[in-house]
């Protein structure tokens, strides 16, 4: 088994609904976000799948979310963009995204600052929901 490890960060503003304390308000933060993807057959050039490939699909999701009042995104309608919820979210969109490739996301993490983060890792007999 193999696990490849991506990072990319993106700026977003949120406040969270139905919570007392400052978080309630409008703030923001630069948010990083860690994906892991594991496989067990590397392709004919030795790679699990090319780093660029995975990297430029995690940016194309993070600029989904880069720049914005997350609380205003679709993503955001019935649920607090909590950093669970997040890494919840990008984990299900990069799984979409490298579905054609063999191999599969582990999990993804999201840090709202260097000493707070959130993961998400798909319970496989649960279907991840």
């Amino acid at each position: 088994m193999y696990e490849l490890t991506v990072r990319s960060h993106f700026d977003a503003a949120h406040f969270l609904k139905n919570y007392q304390g400052k978080c309630a308000h409008i703030h923001g933060h630069t948010w990083q976000v860690e994906v892991k993807i594991r496989g067990n057959n590397l392709d004919e050039t030795g790679m699990l799948v090319d780093f660029s490939l995975v990297k430029k699909n995690l940016r194309a999701i993070a600029g989904q979310l880069d720049h914005s009042l997350l609380n205003d995104l679709a993503f955001f309608k019935d649920i607090n963009p909590t950093a669970e919820n997040i890494s919840k979210i990008i984990f299900y969109k990069m799984e979409e995204s490298l579905k054609e490739y063999p191999v599969s996301v582990n999990s993804v993490t999201v840090w709202e600052s260097p000493g707070a983060a959130a993961t998400f890792i798909k319970d496989e007999e649960e279907g991840g929901e």
